[in-house]
């Protein structure tokens, strides 16, 4: 597996960070294109537009002998068509660069016709909520993913890689194998464990689950730590803001802040063993530190977990 970085969390400007990446012995990079995230380092339009400035902005990249393995447009198309708009963009510009993996998010439809706000669905009781999913999947979701991968197979898109993040309707290896089954192998999973540890999962155990079917297309490098002050009285659920992070029951923290290179030596070595053999995608969101540190320090590990010298 190789060393790659999400861009989007290094403040720098576009050729500082690639110089950054050089110098950390990062072997490719993920670039974000908009919707959740700032995209401080495309203009996704410009891109799309101008053959020139998209030569340009390519070539300062592959100067420096780094891959971009993926392009991330992580949004709720299902819910808004401005973030569908930059989807159909992302998946554009993905066929000019000749980039084949997509890193984005399943999206969260409204729970009912008529309805415009997205509603997560996570215990069977009340019993509407089976009413809610029925409508979810059979109705929104699934159909429109179906029209999400034909727009990606034209555009020469090999892989889509779902984010296992709360707040959507894929958000664990069942409910991508749900999809997956739906709509065809175009969709896989982005095994991010951060995400799981904090929804109470074992990131070890999906990569089996995900590694029988195939379905293990990206990783994210990126890791959370249950605060005990507050997730033992409370449990984990917890909707402060993130930046709330001295009161919350969980925080994003840099890697091996919240489990050490040995947890994370393990979970390579079973992805390796689950068929993937691929980019390791460092996304860095611990806010006690400085975006600098934060970088270099989940480097650090990552870099020991992967036995990279």
């Amino acid at each position: 597996m190789r060393l790659a970085i999400k861009t989007c969390t290094l403040d720098m400007p576009y050729e500082k960070m690639l110089d950054f990446c050089v110098d950390q012995r990062v072997a490719a990079v993920e670039i974000a294109t908009g919707n959740w995230s700032g995209a401080p380092h495309i203009n996704l339009d410009l891109m799309v537009r101008d053959g020139t400035a998209r030569t340009k902005w390519y070539d300062a990249m592959r100067a420096r002998g780094l891959e971009l393995c993926a392009l991330n447009c992580s949004g709720n198309p299902l819910a808004y068509e401005k973030e569908m708009e930059v989807t159909r963009k992302t998946f554009e510009l993905a066929g000019m660069l000749g980039v084949k993996k997509i890193i984005m998010m399943s999206g969260l439809p409204a729970g009912c016709k008529g309805d415009k706000t997205p509603v997560w669905v996570t215990t069977s009781w009340p019993p509407e909520t089976q009413d809610i999913l029925n409508y979810q999947w059979n109705e929104v979701a699934i159909p429109m993913w179906k029209e999400i991968v034909k727009l990606a197979e034209d555009c020469g898109v090999e892989k889509i890689a779902l984010e296992n993040h709360g707040m959507q309707l894929v958000y664990n290896p069942e409910t991508c194998l749900k999809l997956r089954e739906a709509v065809g192998p175009m969709v896989g999973m982005n095994l991010d464990p951060s995400h799981l540890f904090w929804m109470g999962g074992d990131p070890i155990e999906a990569a089996r689950v995900l590694g029988e079917h195939g379905a293990i297309y990206h990783i994210h490098g990126k890791d959370s730590r249950p605060e005990r002050r507050y997730w033992q009285p409370n449990g984990m659920l917890d909707t402060k803001p993130i930046d709330a992070f001295a009161r919350r029951a969980w925080n994003y923290v840099a890697v091996g802040a919240g489990h050490d290179a040995k947890w994370w030596k393990e979970f390579f070595s079973v992805v390796r063993m689950s068929g993937y053999d691929d980019e390791v995608s460092l996304e860095m969101e611990d806010l006690t530190l400085s975006m600098l540190d934060g970088h270099l320090s989940s480097l650090r590990t990552l870099r020991e977990a992967l036995v990279i010298d």
